[in-house]
């Protein structure tokens, strides 16, 4: 499939920008950058009701999240929930950049989305994003009366790098035997840090996210090569993926992470896992919240808050 015309027309648009790579930027830069460069081509945000900043301890401290409620339903309603992890290579992004997101979801699937404000490396190195991302949910889990969740109908999300912080979380929860991970959405992302597949050198310069930048963002996130093969990590290299909650695995036909996400969904269906694989073939990395540039973004949220609802729904059902 050839490229979208949306997409070449943003990729244009960002290399008559003069923007500089994010692996030729410190953490702070590429940071800023990010907040910066986010809303040209984020959406509208759409109507919803309560939105909350709330704290949760963890282990080495205090988590910030935000939880987001659909308009016209009371507090006290328990509503299905979905725990979500923003991309950012692990060094960048936060509550501000994924907040249209957050919120076109709660609107979308009519769930209450709360969206996690992990530590970020350098600073903190693997595994704080994964300890954050875990201690969050089983917090989120805990708290569920108070949230205006239905424990028993909660999912986890995420993009990018925050697609394997969700995939790890499911991982996580299955082994411990709690919180019940009922369905996981994963966005683009990244399931094995220890090896560059063949979209890796296909799209490795040109298409939004370059080759030279994951290895940054990789370096930054990693102490040592070898922590890739953790399955925390790589949760690709996980020994089975047997007993994992139902997945929507979307990936991008010119993004560098393609082939691992479609791994990641191959493995998946082979261990007998439910898996909705899609691949918007002319897009990039990073397009679903694209929806202001490009068509295919509105479309995928579209997609994803439907899966939501079809999953949290049918499970409400067989109860």
């Amino acid at each position: 499939m050839a490229l979208d015309p949306q997409a070449r027309a943003v990729i244009d648009l960002v290399i008559k920008s003069g923007r500089p790579p994010y692996h030729q930027l410190s953490p702070k830069d590429a940071r800023q950058l990010f907040r910066e460069t986010r809303p040209a081509s984020t959406p509208a945000p759409p109507e919803i009701g309560v939105v909350r900043n709330v704290m949760t301890e963890g282990r080495r401290g205090s988590i910030p999240l935000r939880v987001y409620r659909p308009a016209g339903v009371a507090a006290t309603t328990p509503l299905p929930g979905l725990v979500y992890f923003h991309g950012g290579g692990w060094v960048i992004g936060d509550l501000e950049t994924h907040d249209v997101l957050c919120r076109q979801l709660t609107a979308g699937a009519g769930i209450t989305v709360v969206s996690v404000d992990y530590r970020l490396a350098p600073e903190h190195k693997f595994p704080a994003a994964i300890d954050d991302a875990w201690e969050a949910t089983r917090w989120v889990n805990a708290s569920a009366a108070e949230l205006g969740i239905d424990a028993s109908r909660l999912a986890v999300g995420g993009d990018s790098a925050g697609g394997n912080l969700a995939a790890v979380v499911a991982l996580m929860a299955r082994d411990a035997g709690s919180p019940a991970v009922t369905f996981q959405v994963l966005l683009y992302p990244v399931t094995d840090l220890g090896a560059e597949t063949r979209s890796y050198t296909d799209f490795a310069d040109g298409y939004m996210l370059t080759r030279d930048s994951m290895r940054w963002f990789v370096a930054q996130y990693l102490d040592s090569k070898d922590q890739a093969a953790d399955w925390r990590a790589s949760p690709l290299r996980a020994a089975t993926l047997a007993g994992l909650p139902p997945a929507l695995i979307v990936t991008a036909g010119f993004d560098p992470l393609r082939d691992e996400g479609r791994a990641y969904a191959k493995r998946l269906g082979e261990a007998g896992v439910s898996v909705d694989d899609v691949c918007y073939g002319g897009m990039i990395h990073g397009f679903v919240p694209m929806g202001r540039l490009l068509d295919s973004g509105n479309r995928a949220v579209s997609h994803i808050a439907a899966s939501l609802r079809e999953a949290l729904l049918r499970k409400e059902l067989a109860r």
